[in-house]
This record gives structure tokens, C-alpha cells and sequence, in this order.
């Protein structure tokens, strides 16, 4: 066992939670935050280094305009350095939406006799993957409803069912989880159907709040939540994603769990989290609390600035909550991951006549309902780089061995050249004009810009190889 046994007992038995509230409002009440200290956090963080609780309050309780700018642009400059600009794309995909929670939040909640209740079959599972293929997407994350139907095994099913789907050039190489906690057995099932990353987010890390909104069902006992990832962890996953759904609780609280979140795990396991997911709560099918945490724009691009200050190498994901301007404007200051072309509403990818949400048919709503032809077309317009890439999970850089990889740099190594073949591979079978020319151009401009000449050249041998036809090539 990893960890220690003053802190938690045998692996059956409940773990501890590690959140305290205490500590937490302690340090955020009693930091003072001055334009030195500021800006000695942002240079330590620029160094790559991870910071510490107090070091993170440090930046929450800037509110000089002067210096929440300076936080942006020092957040602005460590993404560049360590992720450079590419931006990974992926697409949610809803397999059942029955749940015996009621969360009140959610448009899922048990309560809600309005929910279209919906488990995709075998064959929709299929047709849905297959409309996904059309367009590109070759990285997926499956959702489930916390019901007793959607088991391990069932899961690791639909996992083995999504990599099976083929259609002409189109194959899903990665398939990502969002899923109820499960026990250690539970998890071991699911990790040998060939999981990327699992999600288990905690919604607030706040122990008094979570149980105002968590009325009933296995999802109200928060230390079982909490403790999710530990029992991952113990079963062999180690590429783990946590999040906090901002709105329901003072998101000064949440971003200090999360990084407090992030502590725990590295102490325990030598590596953090993979991913942090930072939704906002948005309207939803029977959507019942109130507005007193909502989070503004303003407030939200300082959250994502502090968090990519705060946990260096950990991927961060924005997904198609957000208005396309929100999205735009926070690519900037840290995001590496969003969502491209999403639809929520299950079985929704394979029908072709779908114009208006239905919020008894989906989770909540979504505001960037941009195709990913035209997400691409506007990540190459800002100069980034569209990326299908899933080398790292298929190589086995994961766990502490992507740590390896990522905290020295290295992983740029890996990143942009990977980034730019299936970004090739992209315009070769389901590009269009003018993202065809687009993409080429920032491709050669790509190249020009790396410094290793003999990684260029392998590249562009490659880039060759699959305009003649072969795929999936990546270093």
C-alpha cells in the first residue's frame, strides 16, 4: 500500500477524508496578499514549480486589477512554456442518464419525473461513435448517470464496444471515463477494459455544502466521494481527473481543495491528478438552488489563471458550458483541453435534425455549440494547435512515468510533433477549405519553429506517410 496507515485503514474500509475546512478558511482569512509577494508566487510558479496552499491564497486575495493582470499573464507564459500551444480536442459522449441521486443541480436528479430517461443501447452506442468518427474525433469521454445499471462490468462493456468502432479512416483512441465512484474491485474491472483517464469530480469539497445539495443516494456520502481516486489509485489507475463545479460553494474554498486535492495524491501516490475540470454551474431541467455563489466572468478567467499557476503540468479542461468568448479568452491564460462539437442529449451525435436543447434530455445546457470543423478553423485562426494525440496513455506514459516525462519539459518533445501528425491526419480525411490550406500553413510554420532539425525532418517523413495513405503514426 502507498499510503500511510496514520491516515487511512485497509483498503475495504472507508478512507478518511483530507479536506479541512478549518484549515482552509484559516488560510485564505489570514493571507495577506502585497504586490511583492504576488509576484514572487507568479516567478516561482513560472520556474515550475507547484505552489503551496498559502502560496495559492496569495493569489486569490489579489484584487489589484494591476496585479490580477500581471496573474494572467504569468499564467499566459506557463502554459506556453510547458504546453506550448497546442489545445488536445475531445468529445463527452452520454451512454445512459438514470440515476438514483438528486442532486440539486442537476437535471439527472432522481427527482426529476421530467428526465427522459434514456440508456443507450449496443447499436445506438454504435451509430452515435460512428457519427463521431464522421467528423474526426478520435478521443472520447463516456458519461454514466450514478444508477445501479451502469456497474464496472457494464462500463468496461461499452468501453471495449466504443474502441471497436470503425468506419473508413475513423477508430476512437482513447476513451476517457466520467462514472460514479466505484469500490477498488470496481475499478480494477474497468481498468483492464483499457481506460484512459477517470473522473470523479467532487462538485464542492466544502463538507457542509456538498450535503445541501446531495439529498439522497450513494452520491450524498461525501467521504466515499472524496476518497474516489485513492481507491483508483489502489487498483492500478493512475491517470486520475478531479474537478469542482464552481457555483455551489465560495470559489475561493474550491480552487484551495483542488489544490489541496492535488497535494494528497502526489503525497500518496507520486503523481497528481492527470486533468482538473472546473465547470460552472448552468440552467439544467429542474434546476433548484440559489445564485449566491455564482461565479462571473471576471472571477472565472482569475480561477483558471491561479489553478494553471498553481498545479504546473496538470491538463485543464474547459468544455462547451462556456460561451465560445469565454473559451476564446481562457485558452489563453491556461486550458489545454476542451470539447469540440458537443451534444448532450443522448443519442443525439447520429441525428441530423437536432436545432434546440432539451434540458429533459441532457444534463444541463451547453453554450458553444460550434461544430468541430469550426472550433478547428478558429484554434488555427488563434494560432494553436489542434490536437487528436493520445501517444502518452498508448506508450505508457501515465502515473509517475509522465511525471518523468512532463516536469523536466520533456514531454514538448512528444507534444508538438504528435499534435502535428494527427492534426495531419485531420485534413487528410475530413478536412475542408479553408481549413485544409489553414492547417498546412500552421503546420509548416510549426515546424520552422522547432528547434531539433532531426525531429523536423522525421516529421515531415511522416506527414508524407499519411498523405500516401498510413495512419495512427506518433513518437
Amino acid at each position: 500500500m502507498k499510503f500511510t496507515p496514520e491516515t487511512y485503514n485497509i483498503p475495504d474500509i472507508p478512507m478518511q477524508p483530507f479536506i479541512d475546512a478549518n484549515e482552509i478558511d484559516a488560510i485564505i482569512e489570514h493571507t495577506v496578499s502585497t504586490p511583492e509577494a504576488v509576484r514572487a508566487v507568479i516567478a516561482k510558479s513560472l520556474s515550475k514549480k507547484r505552489l503551496s496552499l498559502r502560496e495559492t491564497a496569495i493569489l486569490i486575495n489579489t484584487n489589484d486589477p494591476v496585479l490580477v493582470a500581471e496573474i494572467k499573464e504569468g499564467a499566459k507564459e506557463l502554459k506556453k512554456r510547458i504546453y506550448g500551444n497546442r489545445i488536445v480536442l475531445f468529445a463527452p459522449l452520454y451512454i445512459g442518464n438514470k440515476c438514483s441521486n438528486n442532486c440539486t443541480y442537476c437535471g439527472f436528479r432522481a427527482s426529476n419525473a421530467d428526465a427522459k430517461r434514456v440508456t443507450l443501447t449496443d447499436d445506438e452506442i454504435v451509430h452515435e461513435i460512428e457519427s463521431l468518427e464522421d467528423h474526426g474525433q478520435k478521443r472520447l469521454i463516456l458519461v454514466y448517470g450514478e444508477h445501479a445499471l451502469y456497474n464496472p462490468e457494464y462500463i468496461a462493456h461499452t468501453v471495449k464496444l466504443a474502441y471497436s468502432v470503425k468506419k473508413n479512416h475513423g477508430e476512437i483512441r482513447r476513451v476517457n471515463i466520467n462514472a460514479a465512484p466505484l469500490d477498488i474491485e470496481g475499478f480494477k474491472i474497468v481498468k483492464e477494459a483499457n481506460i484512459g483517464t477517470f473522473q470523479v469530480f467532487q462538485e464542492t469539497y466544502h463538507p457542509e455544502a456538498y450535503k445541501t445539495y446531495h439529498l439522497r443516494g450513494k452520491k450524498a456520502d461525501y467521504g466515499y466521494r472524496l476518497t474516489a481516486l485513492d481507491r483508483a489509485q489502489e487498483a492500478g489507475i493512475d491517470d486520475v481527473g478531479i474537478g469542482a463545479l464552481f457555483g455551489l460553494y465560495d470559489w475561493r474554498f474550491e480552487v484551495m481543495a483542488l489544490v489541496r486535492h492535488t497535494n494528497h495524491l502526489e503525497a500518496c501516490y507520486n503523481v497528481g491528478p492527470h486533468t482538473i475540470s472546473f465547470p460552472r454551474v448552468k440552467d439544467a431541467s429542474m434546476l433548484g438552488m440559489g445564485e449566491k455563489y455564482f461565479v462571473n466572468d471576471e472571477d472565472f478567467a482569475k480561477i483558471v489563471a491561479i489553478l494553471r499557476l498553481a498545479v504546473p503540468y496538470t491538463g485543464m479542461i474547459l468544455t462547451a458550458r462556456e460561451p465560445v468568448q469565454v473559451r476564446n479568452e481562457l485558452l489563453q491564460y491556461g486550458v489545454s483541453q476542451i470539447d469540440g462539437g458537443t451534444k448532450l442529449e443522448l443519442g443525439s451525435y447520429a441525428k441530423k435534425d437536432i436545432s434546440e436543447q432539451d434540458l429533459n434530455k441532457g444534463q444541463f445546457r451547453i453554450n458553444d455549440s460550434r461544430t468541430l470543423h469550426e472550433i478547428i478553423s478558429e484554434l488555427i485562426d488563434q494560432n494553436m494547435l489542434p490536437s487528436f494525440c493520445t501517444a502518452c496513455y498508448r506508450l505508457g506514459r501515465t502515473g509517475e512515468h509522465f511525471m518523468e516525462f512532463s516536469v523536466p519539459g520533456f514531454i514538448k518533445r512528444f507534444c508538438t510533433p504528435n499534435a502535428i501528425l494527427t492534426l495531419a491526419e485531420y485534413l487528410a480525411d475530413y478536412g475542408q477549405e479553408p481549413n485544409i490550406t489553414k492547417g498546412r500553413a500552421l503546420i509548416d510554420k510549426e515546424l520552422d519553429a522547432l528547434e531539433d532539425r532531426t525531429i523536423v525532418i522525421e516529421i515531415k517523413k511522416r506527414i508524407e506517410e499519411i498523405n500516401n495513405g498510413k495512419r495512427d503514426l506518433y513518437f
